[in-house]
């Protein structure tokens, strides 16, 4: 063979092995999984700015949500299955379903919800919360304090933001710890909502920083109750986490800025 023809040849099987590729990458982000970065603080202290996931697919079925850059080829939604309340779920955003949000399911269809004074009710039953130790972090590029009031010293002089740290219990038994930082702000009390059939009523877990189910639908601003139909997938895994101090020319802060103890957290 010449050397022109074994050229083409590698050229072809080069090709080959890029669609391939690009094939496999394809599949695993609609059907398996899929990366996900945490872009605010409004799911702390479960998750903090600089966390990054892998969103699971199947749990819910698919659709064209779960296809990459939403693509329309899936007609509806195929092996759909509802999520369950504490769940950590990723969706596109309402209402105009282009942004990617993550929350936790509070409710689905047919409950009432209501919150007050941050408390929130289920079909009339307060849900269970309990005021536990502060949540404490290390100030970092990717998580100041909301406001100088909340910032302290650790023990090793070195920066932190503490703040008011609660356990909420759902009826079916999932318990997750969150943030309610001040008293009486937007969405500390609510209206009774009537959950849509194949809605969901979300909450992020930093109450007061949250734009979320308590608040009617306004692009940017909040989502209101969100279609099941939007549903991207489920939070599986933390497979990094950075605080942001890390500088691409400086390769050895990449290792520094990591916040190893938050990497393999699962959900």
């Amino acid at each position: 063979m010449s050397k022109k023809n074994e050229s083409s040849s590698e050229t072809l099987d080069f090709i080959k092995f890029l669609i391939k590729l690009g094939l496999f990458v394809i599949i695993l982000r609609s059907f398996i999984v899929s990366p996900f970065n945490i872009p605010s603080e409004s799911m702390q202290p479960r998750l903090m700015v600089g966390d990054y996931l892998l969103v699971a697919k199947w749990p819910y079925g698919f659709s064209n949500y779960s296809m990459p850059f939403s693509v329309p080829l899936i007609p509806g939604r195929i092996l759909p299955n509802s999520p369950e309340p504490g769940d950590v779920v990723v969706f596109k955003a309402p209402p105009s379903q282009r942004d990617d949000y993550i929350k936790r399911v509070i409710g689905l269809s047919g409950d009432i919800i209501k919150v007050t004074d941050g408390v929130v009710s289920i079909n009339g039953v307060d849900v269970q919360r309990e005021r536990i130790e502060d949540y404490k972090h290390l100030v970092s590029a990717n998580s100041p304090c909301f406001t100088p009031n909340f910032e302290a010293v650790n023990g090793d002089r070195k920066k932190i933001c503490s703040y008011p740290q609660f356990r909420e219990t759902l009826p079916n038994g999932s318990s997750y710890k969150i943030l309610d930082i001040y008293e009486q702000s937007p969405g500390d009390t609510t209206q009774s909502f009537v959950v849509p059939d194949g809605h969901m009523f979300v909450m992020g877990d930093n109450r007061d920083r949250s734009a979320d189910s308590r608040f009617p639908a306004q692009e940017g601003q909040a989502i209101g109750m969100v279609p099941q139909e939007n549903l991207v997938g489920r939070a599986l895994v933390t497979v990094f986490s950075t605080d942001g101090s890390a500088e691409w020319i400086k390769p050895w802060t990449w290792f520094s800025a990591a916040r190893s103890e938050r990497i393999g957290e699962r959900f």
